[in-house]
């Protein structure tokens, strides 16, 4: 089954580390930043992060029905809005891909891998949308 999991949550809540686990393909914006081992975040580049995880995710839902193609993919982005994950809504639909939105929680002592001002989580606590 072509499966495509949304991870959701807070920064250091453990999206990437669950999605690891998972033995998934994984993508998140924070890639985008990446430049080596060494994470170089650009808040004015915030959007074109995001544009290429979905083009990622697109490319590699384009090789799925391939052999060299992966069926599960995983996206481990904060996503405290719904139309943050609507246009992965619309690549699974294109690709046919059953999709799963998963909140994550930080219910341990992880760390902060990106170094997120704690009044920036408080900002992204108070707008997280959960729709029942």
């Amino acid at each position: 089954m072509k499966t495509l999991y949304l991870l959701r949550g807070l920064p250091s809540a453990g999206k990437s580390s669950l999605a690891k686990t998972m033995g998934v393909v994984n993508f998140e914006a924070d890639m985008f930043f990446m430049e080596g081992n060494e994470y170089k975040f650009d808040p004015t580049k915030l959007k074109q992060a995001h544009q290429w995880c979905q083009n990622q995710v697109e490319i590699t839902m384009k090789l799925s029905d391939n052999v060299i193609g992966d069926k599960r993919i995983a996206v481990s982005n904060t996503f405290t809005q719904e139309w943050e994950m609507k246009p992965y809504y619309e690549l699974a639909e294109k690709y046919d891909f059953t999709i799963f939105s998963i909140i994550v929680e930080k219910r341990h002592q992880g760390t902060n891998q990106h170094n997120v001002p704690e009044e920036k989580i408080e900002q992204m606590k108070k707008r997280f949308e959960i729709k029942l």
